[in-house]
């Protein structure tokens, strides 16, 4: 077992103890082709805490995940456990919100990506996923619409139709998401 599969495996999901196992990627760079590997490797036990880590090393190092948009964008859609996804659905969220930005702009997706992402996220929002990760798709959802027009509509129609059925944190993000829109117009 390599140094960097101990590490991760003996995270746990104090803040703590995900921050120091972020923090010494972040100090040994080039273990990221490997750590990003971890991530989405569905049979290894402890993906799901290397999407933790992901998580944090994004909101410090996000320009370092422009490397790895292919494997994020192709392989998100294959991770069942719910505690990798959510992480993830963060991380999506910020790399699609650094994409439209248009003071840095240090994220780039191709237009096969994005359309990758708007699939991913729809299938989050409208499958049984965790109230967290729908939250993350709708607003990157909301995002992406602001490119590809049919996304608000097909977007309104879903939280509208859920509404009733959902919890109050969900329904508090889909208001303001529905407003959002309905500003844009």
């Amino acid at each position: 077992m390599s140094e960097l599969t101990a590490i991760i495996a003996q995270t746990t999901g104090y803040k703590n103890s995900r921050q120091a196992s972020a923090d010494y990627v972040i100090a040994r760079a080039e273990l990221m082709d490997d750590f990003m590997r971890i991530c989405f490797e569905n049979k290894n036990p402890d993906h799901y805490k290397a999407c933790w880590v992901m998580e944090l090393i994004a909101y410090e190092k996000l320009n370092w995940l422009q490397k790895y948009l292919n494997l994020i964008c192709s392989k998100s859609k294959i991770l069942t456990n719910e505690s990798a996804i959510r992480p993830l659905s963060k991380v999506i969220f910020l790399l699609i919100e650094a994409h439209y930005k248009t003071s840095k702009n240090e994220i780039h997706f191709t237009e096969n990506q994005r359309q990758e992402l708007i699939e991913l996220n729809f299938d989050w929002l409208i499958t049984d996923t965790k109230v967290a990760s729908k939250v993350y798709a709708m607003r990157s959802l909301q995002l992406l619409g602001k490119e590809y027009d049919w996304i608000h509509p097909e977007l309104q129609t879903i939280l509208a139709k859920d509404f009733s059925n959902q919890t109050a944190a969900y329904k508090a993000v889909s208001k303001h998401i529905l407003k959002k829109i309905n500003h844009q117009k």
